[in-house]
């Protein structure tokens, strides 16, 4: 059975730092995409950060371009997203996902990705 297991969240100040973790089992990704997406109270669940297999390649949204940055230990089937300067915008809850294809089209896009944590909290006070 795949896992993948989330930490990390938790309680910051703004301009403060949090790096979450996500943990892989049951099968490796590391022939694999993996990202991070994230859901806020009310609001549909957007794309953070994504890595291509080898992390050569890696994606982020807009709004956290400079600030967050994506890595992957292949040897742990471990993906990281370390969070740098947090808003009280970046407040949700985040989740990691892996997706099956070792190439994928599209990889800032939730429907390519098949496995999915079951999310971690993190909230940004002003």
């Amino acid at each position: 059975q795949v896992q993948l297991v989330e930490s990390g969240g938790g309680l910051v100040q703004a301009g403060g730092s949090l790096r979450l973790s996500c943990a892989a089992s049951g099968r490796t990704f590391s022939r694999n995409a993996m990202g991070w997406f994230r859901q806020a109270p009310g609001k549909e669940r957007e794309f953070v950060a994504a890595s291509t297999w080898s992390g050569g390649s890696t994606y982020y949204a807009d709004s956290v371009k400079g600030r967050f940055t994506i890595s992957r230990d292949n040897a742990k089937n471990t993906v990281y997203l370390q969070m740098n300067s947090l808003k009280p915008e970046d407040t949700a809850v985040y989740y990691c996902a892996a997706s099956s294809r070792t190439i994928v089209v599209r990889i800032t896009t939730e429907g390519q990705y098949d496995y999915w944590g079951q999310g971690t909290q993190v909230t940004v006070s002003s």
